[in-house]
C-alpha cells in the first residue's frame, strides 16, 4: 500500500511539473516588459520556475546564457542572459513558430509592418541581421530582421547592443 501511494505521488507530481513550467507554445512579447513570460530583472529562480529545469548553457557566450528550446538539440526557442543572477536580457532563438506582440506583430511580418506597429525605431546592424530597436528609459525592445521579414524578439537592459 505504501508503495502504490509512493509510486502515485511520484508520477503525479512528474506529470504535473511540465504543465506547470515550460516554454510557451506561442510566446509572447509585451514590449518593453517581458518576452515569453520573462521580465527583465528576475531571477534565475523565477525563470526556473516559469520555464522550468531542461536547458542548454552557452560555453562562450559574454555573460552566463540558458537556452531554453522545444527538444533537445532544437535550434528554436529562447534564451535568457543573466549577471548577478538576474536577467538582464531574453530574446528569441531563430524564428520559433507561433510568436508575437500586443502590438499585433508575428514573426515572419515584413519589415513595413513593424515600423507601422512598433512606433518609432531606430536601426542597429548585426552581423548578417538588422535589429530595430525601441528604447524606453528602463529597457530596450528588439525585432530582428533577417532575410526580409521579422525573425525574432528581443528585450535588453536600456542602451544594451541587441547583437549576439
Amino acid at each position: 500500500m505504501r508503495r502504490t501511494l509512493f509510486v502515485t505521488l511520484v508520477a503525479a507530481f512528474a506529470l504535473a511539473t511540465p504543465a506547470a513550467a515550460g516554454l510557451p507554445r506561442a510566446g509572447l512579447l509585451v514590449p518593453g516588459r517581458s518576452l515569453g513570460g520573462i521580465r527583465l530583472g528576475e531571477s534565475a529562480r523565477a525563470v526556473r520556475a516559469a520555464l522550468g529545469h531542461w536547458y542548454g548553457v552557452c560555453n562562450d557566450c559574454a555573460r552566463p546564457t540558458w537556452y531554453f528550446t522545444y527538444k533537445r538539440l532544437d535550434a528554436h526557442g529562447l534564451a535568457v542572459e543573466f549577471e548577478q543572477r538576474r536577467v538582464v536580457a531574453v530574446y528569441t532563438l531563430w524564428k520559433p513558430r507561433g510568436w508575437h506582440a500586443t502590438n499585433g506583430l508575428r514573426l515572419g511580418a515584413t519589415p513595413l509592418a513593424v515600423h507601422r506597429r512598433a512606433g518609432r525605431l531606430r536601426t542597429i546592424a548585426c552581423d548578417g541581421y538588422d535589429a530595430l530597436v525601441a528604447d524606453r528609459p528602463s529597457s530596450r525592445t528588439a525585432y530582428f530582421l533577417f532575410d526580409g521579414s521579422l525573425w525574432g524578439f528581443g528585450l535588453f537592459l536600456p542602451n544594451w547592443s541587441p547583437c549576439r
